[in-house]
C-alpha cells in the first residue's frame, strides 16, 4: 500500500465536530470537490462525507416487550393487528418481522383489492402512534397461568421497542427484468413481459457502502442515521460477502456487503420507516439509512468521490433463472445508465425505474450533514470493521 500524504483519526474529527470546525459534505458534493481539487487536497479540506439510502429492506423487524400482564402470561404465540410475531424468546418479548403477513391471507390482506398488510405496516403504525391490537396465547404454567390476553396498545405502552434489522443497505444489488411472455410479480416489483421494464434498488453514488467499498471505517459500533434517529451497526449483515468481482476502483459489481443495524424505534420518524405492499409478493419495510464516512486520508477521499458512471450491476431474468436458483447475468449496466431512465440490452431499449428513492437518500445525507455540523451527531469508532478483502 502506498504511503499516504494525509493521516487523520476519528478522534481528531470528533474533536473538530465538538468545536464546530468540522467540514462536512454529502457524497454528491464530494464528487465535485475531488474533481476540482484532487484527492489529496480534498482529504485535507474535508472531514466527513455523508451518505444515504431509502428503499425496501425485507430483512428488518423489531424486538418488542409489552410488559407483564395480570395474571401473568408466557406468550408463546403473539399477533399484532393479526400479523404473527415470534414469541419464542421470553414471557412478554417478541420479534416482529417486516415481511410477515396477516395470518392465513398472504396475498389479499385485511384490505382486499388495496394492498397487503404485514409486519412492515405494523412497525409503521407504531411509529405513527396508531393503536395496534395485541393478542397473545400461552400454554399455562405455575408461574405464568394465563392462557390468553388481548389489548389495544400504542408504542408508548411498550416497555421496549428495538428496531433490529439483520440485513440492510446492500452494497449493490441486482437489476431485474422479465424475459417471459407474461407479467410476473416479484419483490423487485411488477416486471412486464419481454423486457418491457427493468427494476433496480440502490441509491448509487449516495449509497453508504459504495462510499467505503473495503469497509475501512465501517464496522460494529459505527453510529448511523436509522429511521430518522441515531442508530448503530451491530454486526455484519446476513449474506455479507466481500469476495465478489469489482471494478478497478474497488466497487463491487454485484451484491456484496451488508449491515445488521439496531436502534430505538421509539425515537424514529414515520418519514423514514414505511410499510411496503408489493403486489403479488407480500410486504416489506422501507428503511432510511445514512452513514457518515470519516475522511482519514486521500484514499477515503477517492472512495467517497465514486460516481454513478463508475458503479455497475448485473441484470438478471427474474422469470426463469432467478427463481430456479440458477441465475446468470444477462448483461451489466452502470447506475448512470439506470438513473437515465433507460438501458439497452441486445439492442432493445428498456425503461428503468428504482424501488429506492434517490430524492429521500439525498434528504438523509443532507440531514446527517446538518446534525454533524450542529454538533448533534458524532462518529462512532468501530470496535470491529466489517469483513473485507485486501485492496
Amino acid at each position: 500500500m502506498k504511503k499516504l500524504k494525509v493521516n487523520k483519526t476519528i478522534k481528531e474529527i470528533n474533536d473538530k465536530i465538538k468545536s464546530g470546525k468540522a467540514v462536512v459534505v454529502t457524497a454528491e458534493e464530494m464528487i465535485d470537490i475531488v474533481g476540482r481539487h484532487g484527492e489529496v487536497e480534498a482529504a485535507k479540506k474535508i472531514d466527513v462525507v455523508t451518505t444515504g439510502t431509502f428503499g425496501p429492506m425485507c430483512s428488518s423487524g423489531a424486538f418488542l416487550n409489552f410488559g407483564h400482564t395480570s395474571p401473568r402470561i408466557r406468550a408463546s404465540k403473539v399477533w399484532l393487528n393479526d400479523v404473527p410475531a415470534y414469541g419464542g424468546i421470553a414471557a412478554v418479548d417478541c420479534y416482529l418481522g417486516a415481511t410477515e403477513v396477516v395470518e392465513g391471507d398472504p396475498l389479499n390482506s385485511v384490505y382486499p383489492g388495496e394492498f397487503n398488510y404485514g409486519g412492515g405496516h405494523v412497525i409503521e403504525d407504531f411509529v405513527n402512534g396508531n393503536v395496534v391490537k395485541l393478542r397473545a396465547e400461552g400454554y399455562g404454567t405455575d408461574c405464568y397461568p394465563a392462557r390468553k390476553y388481548e389489548r389495544n396498545i400504542t408504542i408508548n405502552d411498550l416497555n421496549d421497542a428495538i428496531l433490529f434489522n439483520p440485513r440492510n443497505a446492500y452494497q449493490n444489488y441486482n437489476c431485474a427484468v422479465n424475459l417471459s411472455d407474461t407479467t410476473i410479480y416479484t419483490y423487485m416489483g411488477m416486471l412486464r413481459p419481454r423486457m418491457a421494464n427493468a427494476s433496480y434498488s440502490t441509491s448509487g453514488q449516495l449509497s453508504p457502502l459504495f462510499n467505503d467499498p473495503y469497509f475501512r471505517t465501517i464496522g460494529v459500533g459505527t453510529r448511523i442515521f436509522l429511521g430518522g434517529a441515531q442508530g448503530f451497526i451491530a454486526w455484519p449483515g446476513t449474506q455479507h460477502n466481500p469476495n465478489v468481482p469489482r471494478t478497478p476502483g474497488g466497487v463491487p459489481k454485484q451484491g456484496s456487503g451488508t449491515i445488521a443495524v439496531v436502534g430505538n424505534l421509539k425515537e424514529m420518524n414515520k418519514e423514514w420507516l414505511a410499510g411496503a405492499s408489493m403486489l403479488g409478493y407480500g410486504v416489506s419495510l422501507f428503511v432510511g439509512i445514512g452513514i457518515p464516512i470519516p475522511i482519514l486520508d486521500e484514499e477515503m477521499a477517492r472512495f467517497t468521490a465514486v460516481k454513478d458512471a463508475d458503479i455497475y450491476t448485473q441484470v438478471y431474468d427474474y422469470s426463469m433463472d432467478y427463481p430456479k436458483g440458477q441465475a446468470k447475468p444477462i448483461a451489466e449496466v452502470s447506475y448512470k445508465e439506470l438513473r437515465s431512465g433507460t438501458i439497452i440490452i441486445d439492442g432493445k431499449k428498456i425503461i428503468t425505474a428504482p424501488l429506492s428513492s434517490y430524492y429521500k437518500a439525498r434528504q438523509i445525507a443532507d440531514t446527517l450533514k446538518e446534525w454533524i455540523e450542529k454538533g448533534k451527531f458524532f462518529l462512532g469508532e468501530p470496535q470491529m470493521v466489517l469483513p473485507s478483502i485486501k485492496f
